[in-house]
């Protein structure tokens, strides 16, 4: 028996990948706080996952294009990059050394982005214990 775990666990197995990377990010903001002229960046989570989530059809995080030509690549990678789709936050007030980092602001960004990530990891367990459960028969 076939199990297309894609399917199954739905967008939040990419959720948690998007999730990680701007935990990371955010991370990153709070630790330079006091960096001077250290720029505040974030993702912009929705159209990010919405990206991910589109290509979900497809093998390995790939998509496949038709090739017209014999120099064409073959497949696309969909997977973000590290400076991918990072955006400079608008501080509400900058610091007259440059930094843009509102470390409130970032601390709550941060804390949101872990619930998420915790909802996520609750949702594919209950996946998890219910496809265990359905081999059991129980």
């Amino acid at each position: 028996m076939f199990i297309d775990f894609d399917k199954v666990l739905g967008v939040h197995q990419q959720a948690l990948n998007v999730l990680g990377k701007r935990s990371r990010i955010l991370a990153s903001n709070i630790v330079n706080a006091d960096t001077p002229n250290y720029k505040a960046r974030d993702i912009d989570f929705r159209s990010t996952l919405r990206k991910v989530a589109d290509s979900q059809g497809s093998d390995n995080g790939t998509v496949r294009l038709e090739a017209s030509a014999q120099g064409h690549f073959s497949e696309v990678s969909t997977e973000m990059t590290a400076d991918e789709n990072l955006l400079y936050r608008v501080p509400l007030q900058p610091s007259l050394d440059g930094n843009t980092v509102d470390s409130q602001t970032e601390i709550a960004m941060y804390t949101e982005n872990a619930i998420r990530y915790q909802a996520s990891l609750r949702f594919l367990s209950g996946k998890f214990k219910s496809i265990v459960s359905a081999f059991r028969g129980e």
